[in-house]
């Protein structure tokens, strides 16, 4: 490992905060890490960082080095993506952040059919519903609900994702069609809890046009996004849920929306997420893969749900 190499190690070591979650990234052994981390400071002949059993800190040549280290990083990235502009086909290492399911539904898909095209790519997909750094992580591209925070990233938008309720035939059945807000406030519900968050307030506009909130029953929480279909499909209660995550049960009949004279507001909108405004032509080309796949107007998983574009105060 070169100096370049090792100040790029401690730059990691800076951001992870400890020489066990750099191993981890890197698939190394820690002490690997550590030993790096000490050669580099033999070289440069100071002092990096103050270890103690439970913590790291930088000393003052220490961040001074990771200024320089994340300068050095932005260089080799750059050069790489200006060298990678002047290829007529797409090569090299392609690394993808996704949320889990919109990455096992849409992104995996669109992987398949770019490396049938471009078969020099070699990609790396991470599925997390963390958020992840793409710069500190090294991503090429991140799919992401929302516009990024971060001002050194660019976005392009993939496609919307709208909110629906669904229930089974067998809860309509047994509980009725719910017609009113308090009605549908009463009715047993899953939802979606995790870390803290519980997601049983859904927004939504009266008649006015003000914000108002749907305050679900909750009978069942679950971290799992999957688990809100799964529960909803066995009858006993309702969900709210995005489009995105309908595949065939609506089609099926196995699920239908309930209370579509409401007018929801939008869960959010897909964007693909990444670090340079002039990005290389590997990551636009994915980009315009999913966009493909998913659709340019409407998104595919809109189609999956019969007149879904007058329900819910959307008008065709």
């Amino acid at each position: 490992m070169d100096l370049a190499s090792r100040l790029i190690l401690l730059l990691e070591v800076s951001e992870l905060g400890s020489f066990s979650k750099v191993s981890e990234q890197r698939n190394v052994n820690r002490s690997a890490i550590s030993k790096q981390i000490a050669k580099l400071e033999d070289e440069l002949g100071v002092h990096l960082l103050n270890r103690t059993t439970r913590s790291l800190s930088l000393t003052v040549a220490g961040s001074e080095m990771v200024g320089q280290a994340k300068r050095l990083r932005d260089l080799l990235n750059n050069s790489k993506r200006l060298a990678e502009n002047f290829h007529t086909e797409p090569r090299g290492q392609l690394k993808i952040s996704s949320s889990t399911l919109f990455g096992r539904q849409y992104v995996q898909q669109a992987i398949l059919r770019f490396q049938s095209m471009y078969p020099d790519i070699c990609i790396e997909l991470l599925l997390e519903d963390r958020m992840v750094d793409l710069i500190g992580e090294g991503f090429d591209i991140g799919f992401r609900i929302g516009k990024p925070k971060e001002s050194n990233l660019i976005s392009r938008q993939i496609a919307r994702n709208r909110l629906l309720i669904v229930a089974a035939p067998e809860f309509i059945s047994k509980y009725g069609q719910p017609t009113t807000i308090p009605k549908l406030e009463s009715l047993p519900a899953v939802v979606y809890s995790a870390q803290g968050l519980v997601i049983d307030k859904i927004k939504y506009f009266d008649n006015l046009g003000n914000e108002a909130f749907i305050q679900l029953n909750p009978a069942y929480k679950v971290n799992e996004v999957e688990m809100l279909i799964n529960t909803a499909l066995a009858g006993e209660m309702i969900t709210v849920t995005t489009a995105q995550m309908i595949e065939n049960e609506v089609l099926e009949g196995k699920l239908i929306p309930i209370m579509t004279h409401i007018n929801l507001a939008d869960y959010g909108t897909f964007y693909a997420v990444y670090p340079h405004r002039n990005a290389p032509l590997k990551t636009k080309l994915f980009i315009e893969t999913l966009k493909e796949i998913i659709g340019e107007e409407t998104p595919i998983w809109e189609t999956k749900i019969p007149s879904f574009e007058n329900m819910y105060g959307n008008k065709a």
